[in-house]
């Protein structure tokens, strides 16, 4: 979960006596909260050591732009936490060996347990865990889930990675904090096993089997609906959700289509050639585009400007500019909330 406000205390079910010293390093080292951003989750797919994959935001729930990115291994899904809410289907606590399951028992740590919910059961020649999490995937895979969790959270190279976007904090507002414990978001996986559809939820006692998938049928047209109606569940005013897919790397996908279609050229009509060409290359152009700002905002994101700000403010002050910006923005201030209560007053008198 992010930002939770009493996570449920999953250390409590720990029984075995040589995970103490896990379970009391798990819970020292903390995890930061992580944007759900696909810029983000891309870079750290790519700072576990993973390559071959990254992640794209799902805008619609139309089934158009599920097909645009195929071939789409799995769903990450944010929404509000509540704690009374039933499973969409039925929660397995002995499954099958071949699903890598762990439990969440850190706070904080749902984004990378939601992405390596995915990684750690998929296979597809597009994608290569890399060193760490093949490691970490040998050392957990005969282990029961509570200890894959902790095992997890005591993993320095993922936590290092996934703490590398904590953001820096200097003035804390506290309305403005308990504001944000009040509302606990948490993200789960959506992905194919076998013959299957689950639900990957470090929170539950293990997956969740969603429906059976007939042969030749899409999963994600099993998904979507599925989604879709857990969003109509919440209250109308709700609308804090994001779905994000994982997907082939999208640069490797459009130069080996470019590469393809270079060897299939004397099969193809010249002017059909050169249109698939332009846009493959088009297309191309596109992700580079955007890998390279994702680089930009991610460099932004693990800055720290705490140090300039301030440096800033008291320079300002030793030369007098500081005071009248606070005595402008406090006028500011009061002329909006007059202007704010005038209309309150209009309102409720017609």
């Amino acid at each position: 979960m992010e930002g939770s406000n009493g996570m449920e205390n999953l250390q409590a079910a720990a029984t075995t006596s040589d995970l103490n010293t896990e379970t009391e390093a798990a819970v020292n080292d903390s995890w930061c909260e992580i944007e759900s951003d696909p810029g983000v989750f891309t870079q750290l797919i790519r700072d576990f050591g993973c390559v071959g994959a990254q992640v794209e935001e799902i805008w619609s729930l139309e089934a158009s732009i599920f097909h645009y990115l195929e071939p789409i291994h799995g769903l990450i899904f944010l929404f509000k936490w509540m704690h009374d809410e039933q499973p969409d289907g039925r929660v397995e606590s002995n499954f099958d060996e071949n699903i890598y399951f762990a439990k969440q028992v850190v706070e904080n740590s749902c984004a990378t347990q939601a992405i390596l919910s995915l990684l750690l059961n998929l296979k597809h020649p597009d994608i290569e865990l890399g060193e760490t999490l093949t490691r970490f995937k040998d050392l957990t895979i005969r282990l029961d889930p509570l200890s894959r969790g902790y095992c997890l959270g005591n993993d320095r190279k993922i936590r290092t990675a996934h703490n590398s976007f904590a953001r820096p904090t200097f003035v804390v507002n506290e309305s403005q904090e308990e504001e944000i414990e009040d509302a606990t978001y948490h993200f789960v996986s959506y992905m194919p096993i076998g013959e299957r559809l689950y639900e990957l939820d470090g929170l539950r006692l293990g997956p969740t089997e969603l429906a059976v998938i007939a042969p030749g049928q899409n999963w994600l047209d099993i998904a979507r609906p599925i989604i879709e109606a857990r969003m109509h569940s919440y209250s109308t005013d709700e609308i804090h959700f994001n779905l994000m897919a994982l997907v082939s790397d999208r640069q490797r996908f459009y130069e080996r289509q470019i590469e393809q279609l270079q060897r299939d050229s004397l099969q193809l009509a010249q002017p059909q050639r050169e249109a698939e060409m332009n846009e493959l290359l088009h297309r191309l152009r596109v992700e580079k585009e955007k890998n390279r700002q994702y680089s930009v905002e991610n460099a932004r994101r693990r800055h720290n400007y705490v140090p300039f700000i301030v440096e800033l403010l008291q320079q300002m002050g030793e030369i007098g500019e500081l005071t009248p910006i606070l005595e402008e923005a406090k006028l500011n201030a009061h002329e909006a909330n007059e202007s704010s209560e005038k209309v309150e007053v209009e309102d409720e008198f017609y």
